[in-house]
Order: C-alpha cells, then sequence, then structure tokens
C-alpha cells in the first residue's frame, strides 16, 4: 500500500482522546495534596512529553523529590484505575487502522505515556489492528521521545526497516521526534495542538481528518521526511 510498510502513531492526542481522563488524574492527586487544581485547557498545553514531565509542570517548584516521587507514583496508580472512564478513539480511527492493517501495513504505537497503560488502552481499543505498542521505557536504556529511540526499537519490533516507516502525530514533539529519526511525518489537527503551533514547529504536510489521513498514506504522500 503506498511506498510505506509501517505507520508509527501517537497515541493521546492523535488515535484517543484521553484529555478528560488525564485532567481528572492530575487534579485528584492535587486536590488530594491541597495544590491548586488545573483547568482541562492548561492540562492539553503540559501533555506530550510523559507522565513525570507532566507532573513537573502540574505541582509547585519547591516541593522535593521524594515528595514528588510519591505524587508521581500515586498519579500513575490512580490514572491506571481511572483510565477508560471518559476516554475514546477520535471519530474514524478504528475504521482507519482496520483498513491499513487489512491492506498489509504494519501498525505501531509509540507513547511517552507510561507502558502499562499504553498497552492496556491500546489492548481494549485497537487490539485488533495493532501490531505493537510501546509506552515511556527510559529505565531500559530507551530515552523518551523527541529522542529517536522508541521509533527504533517500535520498527525493530514490527520487523520493518525504519527507511519503510511512516510517522503520523499530534504535537511538537512528535514533530521532533520524526526529525530526528530522518521520518516522514503528517500531523493531524484534531488532537492537542494548534495547527499554527504544529506550523511553527516544521510541520508541513496535515490530515485535518481520518479520510485525508488515509489518502495521504494510502497514496504515499510526500511528507517531509527531514532528511
Amino acid at each position: 500500500m503506498g511506498k510505506y510498510k509501517a505507520v508509527l502513531f501517537d497515541l493521546d492526542g492523535t488515535l484517543l482522546d484521553t484529555l478528560d481522563d488525564l485532567t481528572d488524574s492530575v487534579n485528584r492527586i492535587l486536590e488530594k495534596y491541597g495544590f491548586p487544581k488545573q483547568e482541562r485547557e492548561e492540562v492539553r498545553r503540559y501533555l506530550g512529553n510523559g507522565s513525570e514531565r507532566l507532573m513537573r509542570a502540574v505541582l509547585p517548584k519547591n516541593i522535593n523529590e521524594a515528595a514528588f516521587a510519591k505524587y508521581l507514583e500515586e498519579y500513575k496508580v490512580y490514572y491506571e484505575g481511572h483510565k477508560e472512564e471518559k476516554t475514546g478513539p477520535y471519530p474514524g480511527i478504528p475504521e482507519l487502522l482496520w483498513e491499513l492493517h487489512r491492506r498489509g501495513l504494519k501498525i505501531g504505537v509509540v507513547s511517552n505515556k507510561f507502558d502499562l497503560a499504553v498497552k492496556g488502552l491500546c489492548e481494549k481499543y485497537f487490539s485488533l489492528c495493532i501490531d505493537g505498542a510501546v509506552g515511556e521505557m527510559e529505565s531500559a536504556g530507551i530515552r523518551r521521545k523527541p529522542a529517536p529511540d522508541m521509533v527504533f526499537a517500535a520498527a525493530e519490533w514490527l520487523g520493518v526497516a525504519i527507511e519503510d516507516c511512516l510517522y503520523v502525530g499530534d504535537s511538537e514533539v512528535d514533530i521532533a521526534t520524526a526529525r530526528n529519526a530522518s521520518l516522514p511525518c503528517i500531523s493531524v489537527t484534531w488532537g492537542f495542538r494548534e495547527k499554527e503551533i504544529l506550523e511553527a514547529s516544521g510541520a508541513e504536510i496535515f490530515a485535518d481528518d481520518t479520510a485525508q489521513l488515509y489518502k495521504l498514506i494510502s497514496e504515499g504522500t510526500n511528507a517531509h521526511s527531514f532528511n
């Protein structure tokens, strides 16, 4: 199908709208310890760099590392138990993934969300059409995005050469990840960042809905590869 053998997708803001469950989980910890709660749009701006960066953004800067580690772990535990309450795929995403899968493309998910949650969400929503999913694994020496490590690892697990992959995401982190991996990149506009932010970050090819995304993938888009 087209010139690609695999498509690597970001998860939050690209395949799944997770914002409400993330906001609720953040605010659960903040409220428990007497810190100011965050508005939904504030949390949106902090997403894309993983759970640790998210919690550092919403918690006071003067807390010590032991306290931070406690709050972060409690956030992960709470989110893991409540990650499916308001979350769901964006319109057309299940159909898109199934059609790509049916046509023989390998499909991977690469996310800075902690690995347990990534695998759980993909299993729930996309188990029949995703070939592999990986979350944050820095403890294993695989750096989080925008480093290219996770993308390289995903391609290897899928059994596909990196030059045969296409990357799809919704944020400036995804654009930088594609650039660092020398991958073609399509930026979707329905996620957590406005198009103006994506353009300022170097995005050149956009999909405004899943029909347009499917067309770009199937026709072998000339998405800029940052080579």
